[in-house]
């Protein structure tokens, strides 16, 4: 018996389901369900919230964040292997576990859930970056999520909250840090993982502002920042002279000298270029 409910232990699962992490689908279990609760407790009280969860694999998560009293949780897993541990976490958790097979790149949770609703996965590598842009950059803000918490590479976790200047700081960092309040509020060595990856990780929590901290359309400055830093050791007049003809005096429109470098420029300063790109 586990700690956190009355189905077997995560090991004992894989092995009766002849489970192994896949590196083709980005996959490292995490077999550790007193760990998977600690994770599920990031995402705060989950008392009548709706929890999106991706890539679940064999449910130590899933678990977890039922048990810590999710409302539902809709997981979505590519891999048909885990379909049949997950039914059995179905079945112990009547009503509050929809499992749907699928990519998560391609199905509308908004389908399936009702607000409030947060995220809360140990992301697949393989698409965890995809997934972060794509909730950060909606159309419309306030988004469908109240908050973010994801497992990513340690890297990749000291990149969302980076700040101007250092050698992390980059497009998500801004992306991150323009709607939303973030912070690392966990770390995972290698070898709490099946199989182990050749690096740490860390749970990143996000918080969705009520309103950006500065104007400037989703669409643009993510386009602008990922010209920016595509070519970050070069000046910004050069990185980004495939944006506009003009883009040095778009530059000096936005208070940012054309010879400086992205990772120079402030949150604020690429919202105020942004502004001056989308206006012609």
């Amino acid at each position: 018996m586990s700690a956190i409910d009355d189905l077997p232990p995560l090991s004992r699962v894989i092995a009766d389901h002849g489970l192994s992490a896949r590196k083709s689908l980005g996959q490292n279990f995490l077999l550790d369900l007193n760990l998977t609760a600690k994770i599920a407790r990031q995402a705060g009280d989950l008392s009548g919230v709706d929890v999106l969860e991706i890539g679940p694999g064999p449910g130590g998560l899933t678990r977890g964040l039922l048990a810590e009293g999710a409302r539902k949780v809709l997981a979505i897993e590519k891999d048909a292997r885990c379909l049949p541990a997950l039914g059995e976490i179905v079945g112990a958790y009547p009503g509050r576990l929809q499992v749907i097979e699928g990519d998560a790149l391609d199905i509308d949770p908004l389908a399936h859930l009702e607000a409030p609703i947060r995220v809360a996965a140990n992301l697949p590598y393989n698409v965890g970056t995809e997934l972060l842009v794509r909730w950060l950059t909606p159309p419309d803000w306030p988004p469908f999520w109240q908050s973010l918490t994801l497992m990513f590479q340690r890297e990749v976790a000291e990149r969302i909250v980076a700040a101007p200047g250092s050698k992390a700081y980059g497009r998500l960092a801004l992306l991150a840090q323009w709607r939303a309040d973030a912070k690392i509020v966990m770390s995972l060595p290698p070898e709490a993982f099946t199989p182990p990856p050749k690096v740490s990780s860390a749970v990143v929590h996000l918080t969705a502002l009520p309103a950006p901290r500065f104007e400037a359309d989703a669409l643009v400055l993510n386009r602008v920042v990922a010209a920016a830093f595509n070519q970050r050791r070069k000046m910004l007049r050069s990185a980004l002279k495939g944006i506009a003809p003009d883009i040095e005096d778009r530059l000096r429109a936005a208070g940012i000298a054309p010879t400086e470098r992205a990772e120079q420029v402030s949150l604020e300063g690429f919202c105020a270029l942004a502004r001056a790109v989308a206006a012609g």
